[in-house]
């Protein structure tokens, strides 16, 4: 139990604690007066309330640690597989080599392209930002499918679990071939997850956007052949299982959000997008790129080092809201970069990289301020090796972050305080007013 003492009455409150938390509306309880509506918490951003149980994935920022269900995510990059976590992060417990093969074969017939989806999309401009492609094109699957709105029974709610697993990532190729002008590309559910999705990306068409050297580069033989290199395929694998998902961030909260109002899946997801398109979420490491882009060589590092401790710039790629010491994801990507480069020639914004992170991992204003590399410092100059544009990088945020949004989504529906999401505010407008007659 903790006792309060309202100095402000005398009066003296008992509330339970439990799991290290205390039940906000117990607060409510703690009155000056009969008119009192109650004392309340104030948290702008939520950031130190708890607003679900969760049995899906544990942090600790302290120290370094993430786990899904209980998997250290080392051992999940090193052994794992995409479809194999994201069965992981649905049913809590890792499939045998039956279950997997069930599993993919479940993913795998999700995968026929709803014929109105194609229409959809060339509909959009070619200018059109990818993901605003994908957060519409994901809302739209709520007006595609009839079934879109059932889901009483667990069995039902899986069908749309699989459903958007399986097409999230078309839906994400289509956008980028939208934006080049390229026929899509269907899927090929033999082809391991990320074989399937560079085959669905960069596959070459009669487009003139697709040249020789990036069809070399990427596993390409001729114009009429195309095998993904399968050191970028399992590139890709292990980015999209870094992302899979991490607790109760901006977008999985909003899915999370939408879905207690009973909204249909396809539309919660669809938010989740929305609320990863934002720069401080889903667009973190497009900026790591435009700042080493900025920095231009190695010897110009000194003096934007100098500006960022003055407070003209940011480091970015640097820190987390989470994470207090090196992002356990972060050293992941760092070693899938060395491979990819092996394939694909070296970025030099590589050496600017890692040169700026020997000095935030040297230097004491950057280790005071607990300024270490996040998993967004390196992915961006993973996906830019692959031909990917920065506003792609987003989007391949977003399908490694589907299955862990539906999981949320799966997990919410079944949860037992699960409530309509309606936070209070602090109201500090007018007071009551009449209105003029003159108007």
């Amino acid at each position: 139990m903790l006792s309060i003492t309202d100095t402000r009455t005398g009066k003296q409150y008992e509330i339970k604690v439990e799991e290290g938390v205390i039940r906000a509306a117990d607060l409510r309880a703690i009155k000056t007066d009969q008119a009192d509506q109650g004392l309340l918490a104030f948290d702008p951003g939520l950031t130190s309330t708890a607003v679900c149980h969760s049995t899906i994935t544990f942090i600790d920022g302290e120290a370094g640690i993430l786990r899904y269900r209980g998997y250290p995510i080392e051992q999940i990059a090193e052994k794992s597989t995409y479809e194999a976590v994201a069965y992981l992060l649905l049913f809590g417990e890792l499939p045998d080599v039956a279950q997997l093969a069930t599993w993919k074969a479940s993913l795998g017939a999700e995968m026929t392209v709803p014929e109105q989806l194609p229409r959809f999309m060339d509909a959009f401009p070619q200018t059109a930002n990818p993901m605003s492609m994908l957060m519409s094109a994901a809302a739209a699957l709520s007006a595609i499918y009839p079934d879109a709105r059932t889901v009483a029974t667990q069995e039902e709610r899986l069908v749309h679990a699989r459903r958007l697993i399986a097409q999230m990532p078309i839906l994400a190729a289509y956008a980028f071939r939208r934006t080049r002008g390229q026929s899509y590309v269907n899927p090929d559910p033999s082809a391991t997850f990320g074989a399937n999705m560079l085959r669905m990306f960069f596959k070459p068409d009669n487009s003139p956007n697709f040249g020789a050297s990036m069809l070399r580069r990427l596993g390409g033989k001729n114009d009429e052949e195309y095998v993904p290199n399968p050191v970028l395929a399992h590139a890709l694998d292990i980015l999209f299982m870094l992302h899979e998902d991490h607790e109760q961030n901006c977008s999985t909260s909003t899915v999370r959000g939408v879905a207690s109002s009973g909204a249909d899946p396809y539309a919660a997801i669809a938010a989740g997008v929305g609320a990863l398109s934002g720069p401080l979420h889903g667009g973190a490491n497009e900026a790591v790129l435009r700042m080493l882009r900025e920095i231009g060589t190695i010897d110009h590092i000194p003096a934007f080092i100098e500006r960022v401790k003055a407070g003209d710039g940011r480091l970015m790629g640097f820190g987390h809201r989470v994470y207090k010491t090196y992002d356990p994801r972060a050293k992941i990507v760092k070693h899938t970069a060395d491979a990819v480069f092996k394939v694909t020639g070296m970025n030099p914004l590589l050496d600017i990289a890692v040169e700026l992170e020997r000095i935030a991992l040297t230097d004491e204003y950057f280790l005071k301020r607990r300024l270490y590399p996040n998993v967004d410092f390196y992915s961006g100059l993973i996906y830019e090796a692959m031909g990917l544009p920065v506003e792609m990088f987003p989007v391949m945020f977003a399908i490694g972050r589907t299955p862990g949004w539906v999981a949320h989504w799966l997990e919410f529906e079944q949860d037992k305080e699960k409530k309509l999401m309606r936070p209070l505010q602090l109201y500090t407008g007018y007071d009551r007013r009449d209105y003029p007659e003159s108007r």
